[in-house]
């Protein structure tokens, strides 16, 4: 790559899937190269995520991100013009010190992670690489999805505490042959629910999966079996799911509530135990609140399944680390938002691969149409994507790149299948 350096970097506020303003950010190379990213926003959250910045009062409801913009344009477009594209860390690097604060809340997080992604974007561009390739050279596994099919919790209008009801078509052979099983079993899905509840049922959540009028997680779970069975593809496909569980968590009395009764952590441990059983579940997400990791721990050593920590760990190396020393869930949640930069976002995948930990790449329920996790997610060799129901432009994009990049690589192309999940009866 040339010496090109930055020349211009501009924002503007763009809709996200809930019609929610966020930041897109286009920043110019000295050459004219551009490189442009979306900024999605997250509804379930967890605390130690960085801060985006809205401007409150009543425009947009209050979501507005006009600051946020104009701290693009103002302080760090003038402050990064000139700086070299070469290093992704060094621009990173000097976002960080720009906002100064640990959270990124001087600038507010999506400002900052804006530039941080159109860098990347520039820089791969510059070079005449696909993203993926120009973070990973010898970048090549495709990811199993995690498909969304029920949404439940502060994703949807329903009754389900849990927020996600996931399938996993571990039995396709390819990329392409996964999103063509998932849709096919999203279809008669789709067909159950309508028979079982009428037209209510066909409503959906904030991450395309339906939001049937339910509120107990074995009826969500028989459900999906149902469909899969219907679909063809039972032997094909394994479930999961994403509690959410930090909002389910009364810290006075230390219980959870699942439709409608009581838990403490050990009884709540007891019910995963039971659906994991019944249900060939291999992927539980935060199954408990988000400080909690010494339960965290004690799931994770009695299941022997994936237990990702998202709220857990908000993609930040530091809780990853303390997570990684106690034992605490065997999978990260990677958010690159939660954190605010790609260089720290990268680290904290780093950290968790290198100490055996699987990593989830992650899309949030306030999405736009910016696919740059597919190449995130090939670039990291994940080997797994949460990126929502086969279903509307937010959620499609992603796919649909994924497809692309699986036909760019071609022959060297790897869809890892049945071996990126845990569990006994997957281990032979």
């Amino acid at each position: 790559m040339p010496d090109l350096t930055i020349s211009r970097i501009v924002a503007r506020e763009v809709l996200d899937c809930r019609g929610l303003p966020t930041v897109q950010v286009d920043l110019t190379l000295s050459d004219g190269t551009v490189g442009r990213a979306d900024v999605p926003a997250g509804r379930s959250t967890g605390s130690g995520e960085a801060r985006e910045l809205r401007d409150g009062g009543t425009r947009f409801g209050g979501f507005g991100v006009r600051a946020a913009v104009e701290n693009v344009r103002d302080r760090i477009g003038p402050a990064l013009a000139g700086m070299p594209i070469a290093s992704q860390l060094e621009v990173d690097r000097a976002l960080l010190e720009l906002d100064g604060t640990p959270d990124k809340s001087g600038l507010g997080a999506n400002a900052v992670l804006g530039v941080s992604l159109a860098a990347a974007r520039a820089a791969a561009a510059a070079a005449g690489e696909p993203l993926y390739r120009h973070l990973r050279r010898h970048a090549h596994v495709l990811p199993v999805p995690l498909v969304n099919l029920i949404n439940g919790g502060k994703h949807a209008s329903n009754d389900l505490d849990f927020q996600e009801f996931i399938v996993m078509p571990v039995g396709a052979e390819s990329l392409l042959h996964a999103l063509q099983m998932s849709t096919e079993i999203n279809l008669a899905l789709g067909e159950i629910l309508l028979a079982r509840f009428g037209k209510v049922a066909l409503n959906t959540g904030d991450e395309g999966g339906y939001a049937p009028p339910m509120s107990s997680p074995d009826e969500a779970l028989g459900f999906l079996h149902e469909a899969a069975e219907r679909a063809g593809y039972a032997d094909d496909v394994v479930y999961g799911l994403d509690c959410a569980a930090t909002h389910l968590y009364d810290e006075a009395s230390g219980t959870y509530t699942v439709d409608g009764e009581r838990y403490d952590r050990a009884a709540l441990i007891e019910l995963y135990d039971r659906l994991i059983a019944d249900y060939g579940i291999v992927t539980i997400e935060d199954p408990l609140h988000e400080q909690d990791f010494e339960g965290f721990a004690e799931l994770t050593a009695a299941t022997g399944i994936q237990i990702v920590g998202d709220d857990l760990f908000v993609t930040n190396p530091g809780r990853v680390a303390k997570g990684i020393g106690q034992g605490a869930a065997n999978a990260l949640l990677w958010k690159v938002n939660q954190i605010g930069t790609l260089t720290e976002a990268l680290d904290a995948a780093d950290l968790a691969l290198r100490s055996g930990y699987r990593v989830v790449v992650s899309e949030r329920s306030g999405e736009t149409e910016d696919a740059i996790i597919a190449d995130l997610a090939v670039a990291l060799d994940a080997g797994q994507i949460k990126t929502g129901a086969p279903v509307r432009g937010e959620r499609t994009s992603k796919y649909n790149r994924l497809i692309a990049i699986e036909e760019e690589l071609g022959a060297t192309a790897v869809y890892p299948g049945r071996s990126v999940v845990r569990g006994p009866e997957l281990v032979a």
